[in-house]
């Protein structure tokens, strides 16, 4: 409780004070006191005080994280200790300083990539309650993609959605997501690969998940979680990528699934692979495969992860293409054709480095893009990713998580209560 006194006029020649009582209750207690006679209390009412409404996420989520999070400080991801030769690094006082000495760096922080994977848990949470069955792809996209932009307070460059939404189905692993104008739908019976990205200042959270509405293929979503854990669990400094592999396969194709009454094994989607994320750069350079292999590329102190598996056998480019992004390193080529100037100049300015689809290039404005595109593409400017499909009547599954190798741990930024 506090006390503070309020002087007032006076009144019939004698001072009064007003005597203000903050009490635990959240109230305050005022009385006006005659100091000229007794000093007895005249009069006490209590008066409401006005306290602040703690802010709280709407449904569809399109509050800002930051009206939730006022002094900027976002969850940590899940912890995970490094084990064998590198378990010192917990208690390295050099290390801790390291890690202190990065996260007050307002370009290495670790706040960019957490508040990017807490705008991830919060759309995500309520994706997985919204998708149903009998939804066009453009409407689940939109309404991920609109609670994106909403909670990470998109802002050119600055912050925004980190690469256009994956919505791939059944056959089709990666890299689909609708054009304007399919009117395609999602079905009863369809595995949906839900994938999508956001991004703080460059800093990139991929994670994806797998949906189903039936439970067919209960014990493929089981085994490419079990695998995408196994390789969270095993990546760390100093791991080799060929060896991590290795260990995301023989979890993988463990597992059966059971489907019509025939059983048939897991199998590892052999030319699908996770990598590392750099900045405004989804595919930093290094593969994570998923299968054992030769490569001796060692995972380093500082370094973000997209761990992903993907289950079933063999993609290929496949179906109209919607995913693009400016090559990192492109070359200055003298563009012959306007409009691919234009564009050019257009993708710069909103997207830099980062993936972007059609639907995007049209939210921006541009209209009768595609040979300008086309030609960005042909001249080695920007890449095009088609979708990714497998056989037509295989199913495919992803779950994706991102990792931070911090000097004294390993933290899964995107870990949820989900998955």
């Amino acid at each position: 409780m506090t006390v503070a006194t309020d002087p007032r006029e006076e009144i019939n020649g004698k001072k009064h004070f007003q005597v203000i009582e903050d009490n635990d209750d959240g109230e305050e207690d005022v009385a006006e006191v005659d100091l000229s006679s007794t000093g007895s209390y005249l009069k006490k009412k209590k008066k409401k005080k006005h306290r602040k409404k703690k802010a709280e996420q709407s449904d569809p989520p399109r509050v800002g994280l930051s009206k939730l999070f006022p002094n900027n400080v976002y969850p940590e991801g899940e912890i995970q200790p490094y084990k064998d030769d590198n378990a010192w690094r917990t208690t390295s006082e050099e290390k801790r300083y390291l890690e202190k000495l990065a996260n007050e760096d307002p370009q290495t922080t670790y706040q960019n990539i957490r508040r990017a994977a807490e705008v991830h848990r919060q759309v995500r949470a309520h994706a997985r309650k919204y998708i149903k069955p009998g939804m066009s792809m453009i409407d689940i996209v939109e309404n991920i993609e609109d609670g994106t932009r909403s909670l990470v307070e998109e802002h050119e460059l600055e912050s925004g959605v980190g690469f256009p939404t994956g919505v791939s189905i059944n056959n089709c692993a990666a890299h689909y997501t609708p054009n304007a104008g399919d009117t395609t739908v999602l079905k009863q019976g369809d595995v949906l690969k839900v994938d999508f990205g956001v991004h703080v200042k460059g800093r990139i959270l991929d994670s994806a998940f797998t949906l189903t509405f039936d439970h067919t293929y209960d014990s493929l979503l089981e085994a490419v979680k079990d695998a995408t854990n196994t390789g969270v669990r095993e990546a760390g400094i100093d791991v080799r990528l060929g060896e991590l592999g290795g260990y995301i396969q023989e979890t993988m194709e463990a597992y059966e699934v059971e489907v019509g009454g025939k059983v048939l094994p897991v199998k590892t989607i052999q030319n699908l692979s996770g990598h590392s994320i750099g900045l405004y750069n989804i595919h930093g350079g290094k593969s994570v495969m998923q299968v054992k292999n030769d490569d001796m590329t060692k995972m380093e102190e500082g370094e973000y992860f997209a761990i992903e598996t993907f289950g079933r056998g063999h993609v290929v480019d496949s179906g109209d293409c919607s995913h693009y992004a400016k090559i990192v390193d492109a070359p200055k080529i003298p563009l012959r054709l306007q409009s691919a100037k234009t564009l050019l100049k257009n993708i710069d300015k909103n997207f830099g480095t980062l993936p972007f689809c059609r639907r995007y290039l049209d939210r921006a404005g541009e209209t009768k893009y595609l040979l300008a595109l086309n030609h960005l593409v042909q001249q080695g400017i920007v890449r095009d990713y088609p979708p990714l499909c497998d056989q037509v009547g295989s199913m495919t599954a992803q779950y994706e998580h991102t990792i931070l190798l911090r000097p004294t741990v390993k933290e899964v930024v995107s870990r949820g209560d989900d998955y």
